[in-house]
C-alpha cells in the first residue's frame, strides 16, 4: 500500500513537479496528498496520518518554519522535509533547529534525491521515535517512566496556573508485593507487574497518563478532571485488578490486589511535588484501612 505523503505548498505547479518525480521513484510506493495554505496544512499535519511531510518555506504571509514549531509544540512526530527556493546556509540551519529532519532546494531536486530524502527521514524519525520511547518509558512495563511522569505532573501544573484547568493524581501500589517476589521469585513479580500496568492502562481513559513511579508503585494523571472523577477511576482500577488472579510463569493463579490514593490541584495542592505528597498521604491510608481500596486525600 502506498505511504501517505502531506506536500504543504501554496504553488499548484510544485505539487504537479513532485508528483511526477513520485511516478519515477525506483523502489518505494508514496501517494502524495497537498494543502495549500498554513491552516489547513497544519490541520492535516496535526492528524498523524502521514508517513511524512514535504513543507515549503514561504506560505503566504507566514512561513514554514512557524509552522513546523507550531506542529511540534503540538506533539506532532511527522517526520518534516523543509523546502526552499532559497539556498542560504541560515535557512538550512533555522529548518533543522525547528524540526525539520531535512532539507531540500526546489531548483535542484531530482527524483532520486526525493526519494533518497524521504528514505532518510522515515529511518531517521524511526530511529528517534524507539530513542523517544527508551527515554519516556518504563522498560517492564511500557508505562512513562518516572522522569516522563515528572514532566507531565510539571506541564499539568503550568496549565493549570494559566487556565485553571484541575487535575488529578492517583497513586497505586500492589498489596503485599514483596512477599510475591519472596515466595515465587522476581520473574513471577514481574509478571504481576506488567499485568498491573496493562489493567491500568485498559482502564483508563485515552486523555490520561498511567506511569510506573518505582518499584511496586504506579501513577496515573486524570487530565482535565476533579477528583471525584480520579477516585471513580481508582476504584474502578482496584476493583478490576482484584477481579481476577494473575498468571506467572509457573502456570499459577495468583490472587492480586492494589491500594490507591488521590489528590487533585489546585484543591489540594500547588505544586507538582506537593501534589505527590498528597496523592502518597492517601495511598497510606488505604493501606492502613486494610488495602484493596482507594482513599480520597480528603477523606484523612
Amino acid at each position: 500500500m502506498p505511504r501517505p505523503i502531506l506536500l504543504i505548498d501554496d504553488d499548484r505547479l510544485q505539487h504537479r513537479l513532485l508528483q511526477a518525480h513520485f511516478k519515477a521513484f525506483q523502489t518505494e510506493l508514496y501517494a502524495l496528498d497537498s494543502a495549500s495554505t498554513y491552516e489547513e496544512g497544519r490541520a492535516k499535519l496535526l492528524t498523524g496520518g502521514y508517513a511524512a511531510c514535504l513543507l515549503d518555506y514561504q506560505l503566504g504571509e507566514r512561513d514554514g518554519l512557524q509552522l513546523i514549531r507550531d506542529a511540534v509544540k503540538e506533539g506532532c512526530r511527522t517526520p518534516i522535509i523543509f523546502l526552499t527556493a532559497e539556498t542560504a546556509d541560515h535557512v538550512d540551519l533555522a529548518a533543522m533547529h525547528a524540526g525539520a529532519l531535512d532539507y531540500l532546494v526546489k531548483g535542484e531536486i531530482t527524483p532520486r534525491m526525493l526519494e533518497r530524502s524521504l528514505r532518510y527521514a522515515l529511518k531517521l524519525a524511526d530511529t528517534l521515535e524507539a530513542l523517544r520511547r527508551l527515554a519516556t518509558r518504563d522498560e517492564l512495563t511500557g508505562l512513562l517512566n518516572r522522569r516522563e511522569l515528572d514532566r507531565v505532573l510539571a506541564e499539568e501544573c503550568e496549565r493549570d496556573l494559566r487556565f485553571g484547568h484541575e487535575f488529578a493524581l492517583i497513586m497505586l501500589d500492589v498489596d503485599h508485593f514483596k512477599s510475591v517476589n519472596d515466595r515465587y521469585g522476581h520473574p513471577a513479580g514481574d509478571a504481576v507487574l506488567r499485568e498491573v500496568a496493562r489493567r491500568i492502562s485498559a482502564e483508563i481513559r485515552t486523555v490520561d497518563r498511567a506511569a510506573r513511579f518505582g518499584g511496586e508503585e504506579f501513577a496515573v494523571v486524570v487530565t482535565e478532571s476533579d477528583a471525584a472523577t480520579a477516585l471513580e477511576i481508582a476504584r474502578r482500577i482496584c476493583a478490576m485488578i482484584a477481579r481476577n488472579p494473575v498468571a506467572l510463569p509457573s502456570g499459577e493463579m495468583l490472587p492480586i490486589t492494589i491500594s490507591a490514593g488521590v489528590a487533585a490541584l489546585p484543591r489540594d495542592s500547588r505544586t507538582d511535588g506537593a501534589l505527590i505528597a498528597a496523592a502518597d498521604r492517601a495511598l497510606y491510608a488505604a493501606k492502613q484501612r486494610g488495602r484493596n481500596r482507594a482513599v480520597d486525600f480528603t477523606a484523612l
